[in-house]
Order: C-alpha cells, then sequence, then structure tokens
C-alpha cells in the first residue's frame, strides 16, 4: 500500500444506501454500500455516499462517519431505472459541484453499478481523482444465465459497462465468478481488478433465541413446530420464487407434515405482474394457504425471519455473490441454493448448505425433503454455517477494499 486517502466518495445513482432493501430497486448493492461506508469510517476516513434525490436534495448522517448527500438530477419524484442513464450527465454535474466546494476534495471515487459509473467517471478524470467501479451485476453476466425468453440488458448497457471497465483505476468484483466474466466477457484488466467478498454482521444476524422465534410464528401464522422455508429479495423472474412455489406443493404431495414457504420481498418495478403470478401460482397447486408473502423486511425483522426458518432457499438463476446465503448461514439455517455464479462462493457446500444442480422443482423438492428427515445432519449443518459466516465480516471487507484505494 503506497498511501491512504483521507475522504472518499461512494456514488449511488439509483437507489439510495438508505432505502430498505427489498423495495422497488434496493437490495444486496444497498447493504454492501451501507456497510462498507460504515466500516471504512471506523477506520478514519470520511465518507461521503451520494444518490439521486426522489424529493428535496438534502444531506444528513448516514452513520457515524459517513454524510449521505441525495444530489438532484433530472425530473423530481421516481425515474424508472431503464431512463436513469438519461439523467447521469446531470448527476455528474452535481457530484462535481459537490467536490468543488471548499473542503469537499476526494482523494477516490467509488462508484457503485453502472449507471453511477457513466455519471462520475467523467468527474474523476477532470479532478484527476482516482476511479474505482464496482458492477455488483453485469449485463453479460445476466445475459448468459437469463431465463428463456426474458428481455435482454440493453445494448447501451453492455457498451457502457466495457468502457468503465477499461477506465476504472481498479475494479472490485464481489467474487472469482464476477471477475471472471468481467476479464473473459466484459473485457477488464486482469492486473486491475480485485475480488473483495461481501461480509456479514455476525453479532446482528445470529442464531435464534426461543422468545424470538416464537413472536415471529405468531406473527406469521404458523404453530409451533412447523418447518419454515424462507426466500428473501425482491420479486422477480431473475431470483425465481416461482421455483420455490412449485417445489412446496411437490413436498406437499409427499407428506401431510409439509413446510411453509415464507416469501420476504415487493416486486421490483416493472415486475408486479411476475408477483401476482406467483400469488397465482400457488392458489392453482393448493399450496396459497401455506404460503406467507411478507413484504419487504427490515434488517431487523429479516434477522429474526432467517433465525426462526428451517432453511434459506436461494433460487436465484445467478448471483454476484449471494449475500442472502451468507446471513442466512450467520443465523444458524443452512442454504439449499441452485449451483452457479456467485454462489459457489457464499454457500459452502455440506458446511453452510447443499447446492440443487438442476432448476427442476422434484430435484429441489427431493433437497428440501433429505434435510427436513435428517434431524441430526439438519442440527449439524446448522452448527457449522455459522462457522463458515463467522469467516466474512464488514471490517475485513473495509479493509481489503482500503488496500486497493491505498495502491491508487
Amino acid at each position: 500500500m503506497t498511501g491512504l486517502p483521507s475522504r472518499v466518495a461512494l456514488v449511488s445513482l439509483h437507489t439510495s444506501p438508505a432505502s430498505q432493501p427489498g423495495t422497488g430497486d434496493a437490495g444486496g448493492m444497498n447493504v454492501v454500500v451501507r456497510s462498507l461506508a460504515r466500516e471504512l469510517a471506523r477506520l478514519g476516513l470520511e465518507v461521503d455516499v451520494m444518490t439521486r434525490a426522489v424529493g428535496t436534495p438534502t444531506s444528513g448522517q448516514l452513520e457515524p462517519g459517513v454524510v449521505l448527500h441525495e444530489l438532484s438530477a433530472g425530473p423530481q419524484g421516481p425515474i424508472a431505472k431503464d431512463a436513469l442513464a438519461d439523467v447521469s450527465d446531470e448527476f455528474g454535474e452535481a457530484v462535481a459541484a459537490l467536490a468543488g466546494r471548499a473542503g469537499s476534495r476526494y482523494d477516490i471515487v467509488h462508484a457503485h453499478y453502472w449507471l453511477s459509473g457513466i455519471a462520475t467517471l467523467p468527474v474523476a478524470l477532470e479532478l484527476g481523482i482516482p476511479f474505482v467501479q464496482s458492477f455488483h451485476t453485469l449485463a453479460a453476466m445476466k445475459n448468459a444465465l437469463s431465463t428463456p425468453g426474458a428481455p435482454l440488458e440493453p445494448e447501451r448497457r453492455l457498451r457502457s459497462e466495457s468502457y468503465l471497465a477499461g477506465e476504472a483505476s481498479a475494479i472490485v468484483a464481489g467474487s472469482a465468478s464476477e471477475a471472471t466474466h468481467l476479464i473473459d466477457a466484459v473485457g477488464a484488466p486482469a492486473d486491475r481488478v480485485w475480488v473483495i467478498p461481501p461480509g456479514v454482521d455476525v453479532d446482528f444476524f445470529r442464531p435464534n433465541r426461543a422468545r424470538d422465534g416464537d413472536r415471529v410464528r405468531e406473527g406469521l401464522g404458523i404453530e409451533s413446530g412447523r418447518d419454515i422455508l424462507v426466500v428473501a429479495g425482491r420479486i422477480q423472474p431473475l431470483k425465481d420464487q416461482e421455483l420455490a412455489v412449485r417445489a412446496l406443493s411437490l413436498l406437499h404431495m409427499r407428506s401431510a407434515a409439509a413446510p411453509v414457504l415464507v416469501i420476504a420481498g415487493e416486486a421490483t418495478p416493472g415486475d408486479e405482474d411476475y408477483a401476482l403470478g406467483i400469488r397465482s401460482l400457488a392458489g392453482e397447486l393448493g399450496v396459497v394457504d401455506d404460503v406467507r408473502f411478507v413484504g419487504a423486511q427490515s434488517r431487523d425483522a429479516l434477522a429474526r425471519l432467517f433465525a426462526v426458518a428451517t432453511l434459506t432457499l436461494v433460487t436465484s438463476h445467478s448471483e454476484t455473490f449471494g449475500l442472502v446465503a451468507l446471513e442466512s448461514a450467520a443465523s444458524g439455517t443452512p442454504v439449499v441454493g441452485f449451483r452457479g455464479s456467485g454462489m459457489l462462493e457464499s454457500i459452502a457446500e455440506g458446511v453452510s448448505g447443499v447446492f440443487v444442480d438442476s432448476r427442476d422443482p422434484q430435484d429441489w423438492a427431493s433437497a428440501i425433503s433429505d434435510l427436513l428427515h435428517d434431524a441430526v445432519g439438519l442440527e449439524r449443518l446448522s452448527a457449522s454455517a455459522r462457522d463458515h459466516a463467522l469467516g466474512y465480516t464488514w471490517a475485513a471487507s473495509a479493509t481489503a477494499l482500503l488496500s486497493v484505494y491505498g495502491s491508487l
């Protein structure tokens, strides 16, 4: 490390780190940006986080040592995600104005998601500031792993990500899988790609305490002793909550003592019909009474839900890393996940969970059933899942990120 920055700008144009994950476009990236900002501040850095203002532009403390700036760009109010690129120049100008104020000079600009990158790379170049890019999801990766018939990511995004990868001083990937796609499909220079996995707050996400579990069950209307399966994340075809509902219906055919499925999250804007279709499917398959649609959960409520669950299902077609799998493991709840992309790193097979190699609901039902009917093995897996999660901390992620900054 050649030097240490004193002030950094973390940019998240399209979604505020203050937003509740599982709502709108807020998800794992929001958790990552906020958690890294907090830990960088604990390491002594001044951290400014910038996002587009939906209402009146404002600034205020997000975490101790972290200031959130909501900057004006485009018309007031929400803007569809696919139209945000049209206001990226205006957002960049707002960032430049903030950076130009007395005492607001930054040592690093770190953009999160491609929209933030195209808005602030010109600012960093103009000011001569090292520019770091985290993509979180890649168009090339999503297109390669998309569901049949699903719309592909636009060419504008593909070209923008390739350009950003070539111009960034450093690129931070959340997993080796993402790093491979960056190099092979996006054309990122291998010597500028750093892999820094996310962390998890193991004091916040922890195994169940009986009283908390009873309250959660009562709130969900689930009787004591009945197994609970959880799927957490925004409701969209990429996350494939439909697969979980179909697997549940097969479990009901096999046993009268089948589990309850809890779906936590709201539809991503534009995917409302998909969410309605899942509800309809549950009715058609005769399991609607055993599916709980609980909407987006606060971090505290999600931690309690993971802790009371028997298993967490990660049915996504692809994940850059799979933060949900790590948070579930920290809660002592094993994960059943699709074998692919970043989940190969967030789930340790036989330690924090098991993989399913196909997207056939029969295979998922079998994997779930095998775990539910092996009480000793499930208890052992719960303990080792927690041990697995203890190896990932936000402090370690922030320290690694600070090393990247220092090298620039």
